[in-house]
Parts: C-alpha cells; sequence; structure tokens
C-alpha cells in the first residue's frame, strides 16, 4: 500500500495566483535562503585556522567544525522535509530559520571549541527544517511551466552557488574582521528572509507524523560512517575504534533501511523512489556533492599552506569558480535544457568537471595561478553549475504534492552526506598519500597528496557520468502551452 492509500491530505483553499512582483520576491527569499544554508557548508572553511589559534581546537576537533554542520543538516533534512509536509511548510520553514539564527549567535560568541562544534550542530538541525521547505514552498508558489522551471534553476545553482560564495564570504570576513563574523553574518541575512516569507503560499498539508526512528539511525548511521572514516585515515582500517565505528555505521544504515520498509509514514516514502531519473538524480547529486567538498578542502589547503595566500587571497582566488557557477545557473544551463535533454546536459556538465579535476592535478608548488589554479576552477563551475540545475529539476518533476517535502530533503541529504563522506574519505587518501613522501612536511608532498585526492574526485564524477547515462531522461522536456498544468506538483 503507498504512502496516499495510508494518509489523507488536507482540503485547502487554492492559492490565489501569484504577480510578477510577489514571484520574484519570492524567489530571491528562497534563493536567499538556500545560498545561506548551503554556504555555511564552507563559509568557516578559510577561518579555520584562526578558530584554532583562538580555542585551542586540536587537529580533529578542527575537522569537526566542518563535519558537525554537514552531518546534522544531512542525516536530519528528510525528517525536515517530512515535517513541513506534515505541519505546514511555511511555518516550518520559519521555525528552521529561528534555530539557524540562534546557532550563528551561539557559534559567534562561543568561547571554547566544544561549543562552537555544538553551535555548529544546531546550525545544522535549523538547516536540515529550513533547506526541504523552501524547496516544497517554491512548488507551492510557483505555477508549473516556465516560471517554476526558471524558478528550480535559480535554486538548484544555489546549491553549488553557495559553497563557493561561502569561500569568498569566509575570506573576507577572517581578513578584515574576525572569525566570529563568518558566524554572525547570518542572522542578518536569516532576519530579512524571515520577514519575507509572507510573500510565499503554503500549499497543503498531509496527516501523518515524523519518523523519529528513521532519522535517529539515518543521523547517527552516518556520523558513524564518516567518523570511522576519518579515524581510518589517522590510525588505519586495523585500529579498533575504527572498526567499531564502520560497524555501528553498518547496523544503524542497514536499520535505517528496513525502518523505510516498515515504517507507516516513512521519512522517504515509496513514491519519491518509484522513478528510475529521481532515484538517479539523488545518487548524481550524491557523488558530486562528495568529490566538490573535498576539492574546496584540497585547493584551501594548497593555497593557504603550500602558496602562503591569506584568508582575503584565498577567498578571493575562488571567484572564477563563482564566475562559472552564476554562467552556468543564469543563462547556459537553462538554455540548453530548453533544446536537449537532462541526461545531455548532465553528461556534458560532468565531462567538463573532470577536466576540471584533471586539471587541478596539474597543480605544483611553484604553479603560476593563472596557468591551472584559476582557468581549472571556472572551467570546473561551469561544469558543475550545469549539473546542479538539470539535476535539481529532475529530482522534484513528476512528486505527488504530499511528498514534495520528502524529494526535497532526499536531494538536498544526498548533496550534503556525499560532501561529509567525500570528504572524510578523500581527505584521509591524500594524508596517506603524503606520509609515504620521502619528505611529508615538504610543499612538494602535501602537493602530491592533493593531487591525487583532485583524481579520486574526478573519478566519483566519472562514476556519477556513468549513473546518469543509465538513469537519467534520454528526450527533451516538452514544452507546456501557456496555462496547461500538469498532473502532479512538479
Amino acid at each position: 500500500m503507498s504512502l496516499q492509500d495510508r494518509t489523507q491530505a488536507v482540503p485547502r483553499a487554492a492559492a490565489p495566483p501569484q504577480k510578477d512582483g510577489k514571484l520574484g520576491l519570492a524567489l530571491l527569499v528562497i534563493a536567499a535562503a538556500q545560498l545561506m544554508l548551503v554556504l555555511d557548508n564552507t563559509i568557516v572553511a578559510v577561518a579555520l585556522p584562526s578558530m584554532q589559534s583562538a580555542l585551542g581546537l586540536s587537529e580533529a576537533g578542527l575537522g569537526w567544525v566542518v563535519t558537525a554542520y554537514a552531518l546534522a543538516f544531512g542525516g536530519l533534512l528528510l525528517a525536515g522535509g517530512r515535517a513541513g509536509d506534515l505541519f505546514g511548510r511555511r511555518l516550518v520553514f520559519r521555525i528552521g530559520l529561528v534555530i539557524f539564527t540562534a546557532a550563528s549567535l551561539l557559534g559567534g560568541l562561543a568561547t571554547t571549541g566544544e561549543l562552537l562544534i555544538a553551535a555548529r550542530l544546531l546550525q545544522g538541525l535549523g538547516a536540515a527544517i529550513a533547506a526541504p521547505t523552501a524547496l516544497s514552498l517554491l512548488a507551492t508558489t510557483f505555477p508549473a511551466g516556465p516560471a517554476r522551471n526558471k524558478a528550480l534553476g535559480v535554486y538548484g545553482a544555489m546549491g553549488g552557488l553557495g559553497s563557493v560564495v561561502g569561500l569568498l564570504l569566509g575570506g573576507a570576513l577572517t581578513e578584515y574582521l574576525n572569525w566570529r563574523w563568518v558566524m554572525f553574518v547570518n542572522i542578518p541575512i536569516a532576519l530579512a528572509v524571515l520577514v519575507g516569507t509572507g510573500v510565499l503560499v503554503e500549499g497543503g498539508r498531509e496527516r501523518g507524523k515524523v519518523d523519529v526512528p528513521g532519522a535517529f539511525a539515518a543521523t547517527f548511521g552516518f556520523g558513524a560512517l564518516v567518523y570511522g572514516i576519518t579515524r581510518a585515515g589517522e590510525e588505519g582500517l586495523d585500529d579498533t575504534t575504527t572498526l567499531i565505528s564502520l560497524g555501528v555505521a553498518l547496523v544503524l544504515l542497514v536499520a535505517f533501511v528496513a525502518i523505510q520498509r516498515t515504517a507507516r509514514a516513512p521519512m522517504i516514502p515509496g513514491g519519491v523512489l518509484a522513478d528510475k531519473g529521481r532515484v538517479g538524480a539523488n545518487v548524481v547529486m550524491f557523488l558530486v556533492g562528495a568529490g566538490m567538498l573535498a576539492t574546496f578542502y584540497f585547493l584551501t589547503l594548497y593555497m593557504q599552506l603550500v602558496k602562503g595566500y591569506d584568508p582575503m587571497i584565498t577567498g578571493v582566488a575562488y571567484l572564477p569558480y563563482a564566475v562559472g557557477m552564476l554562467l552556468a545557473a543564469g543563462g547556459i544551463g537553462p538554455q540548453l535544457l530548453a533544446r536537449l535533454s537532462e541526461r545531455t546536459v548532465i553528461s556534458v556538465g560532468l565531462t567538463i568537471g573532470i577536466l576540471g579535476m584533471v586539471w587541478f592535478s596539474l597543480l605544483a608548488p611553484d604553479q603560476n595561478p593563472w596557468v591551472a589554479l584559476l582557468p581549472a576552477q571556472l572551467v570546473s563551475g561551469l561544469g558543475l553549475g550545469m549539473v546542479f540545475v538539470a539535476v535539481t529539476i529532475i529530482s522534484v518533476r513528476g512528486v505527488a504534492p504530499q511528498e514534495t517535502g520528502a524529494a526535497s530533503g532526499l536531494v538536498n541529504t544526498a548533496q550534503q552526506i556525499g560532501g561529509a563522506i567525500g570528504l572524510a574519505a578523500l581527505a584521509a587518501a591524500a594524508t596517506v598519500i603524503t606520509q609515504n613522501e620521502s619528505e611529508p612536511t615538504t610543499s612538494d608532498a602535501l602537493t602530491t597528496g592533493y593531487s591525487y585526492g583532485f583524481l579520486l574526485g574526478g573519478a566519483l564524477y566519472l562514476l556519477a557520468l556513468l549513473t546518469a547515462l543509465l538513469t537519467a531522461p534520454k528526450s527533451a522536456p516538452q514544452p507546456q502551452q501557456d496555462g496547461a498544468q500538469p498532473p502532479v506538483a512538479l
């Protein structure tokens, strides 16, 4: 029996059509929220050395400043999307923004490393509640057809662009103010988004409950997996703690699958995974997220530890990546999607992304940044921007209205969990390669580790390309007539 058969949507009056001005404001609100939530994955990256110095963080603790947010965000996204479907998307969106704002204030005022990590976990919780409901609100606010597709393209681009903007902004704030402002900067943005939520259309609700056991198993299962991978890079696969952590992860993730198969109201309704293209889109997002976050990590370390760039220069050096993303999202991606199939657009984007990773692998300690670092970023941004736009459209199209929160939560989960696992795995591999060099502390040894990390990230993009070729829709989307409405929400 499907979820639709077991639950009944709460009837609501149809939302009045939005004027173009209000649609523009609604898109600004949703895009700003997504940008803010995603950029928090990377905004702290450039500030990590300053945080370590100010709070006395260990190397392991420093890694958890990044990982804690990604884990809480990714592990609870499905529950957040489900909560929006049940209790009202706009209400849940506002609650998530309030939690995120409070956590940002707490992190900015933190006096110990433990308090900062706790604040990052709380930020991830707020983001997990707000992000999937933002995408659901986009579906209920924008009419089906070109307007919604354009809005989805902008939203999808924010997923990749946010990571780059975080690096740019983090560098500027750390250089000219101090590391605390990478937390404080969220407060005015979140408050402005909160004020603008009145233009969003609520949509219907579903009767049911949140899958608490499923949320627990997913969050702690992925947490144990990331910890085990990180520990393996430091202590080896034969370490007792590593093996226990990986074993716990396996048990919890298997339990999560079992819970989803038997729960009356699962976090991932059966209808969301019924479409092969949608499943493939989420796998692609997972693999791209894994490679991309690790890429930012390696590039930041290369620029600061090998090239000796200060935080501001490091942030500015990411500008080509942001330009590539904007070009892909604002023009190239939507134009290609109007003429070609999503499979073709994703394949072209990933091929360009793979070429970018190979280009990154050519970096050397004395490398002229104009030869490899900057042009490779522009190329990678163009490719991945196209991928994000197309994958987002596939992942939420054709979903039943009462399941939009779960579908949007799943695609965000794929990106965040992919980033956390990819960063842990590729960073561990790069560390092992560096340590096997004859002089592991030299710039040459560090760059060798990063170069292999880039190539491994390119291998993840290659797996994503193969997945897209096997699962993404073959034909180009059919243009809809004016006023035509599809039978489902997306």
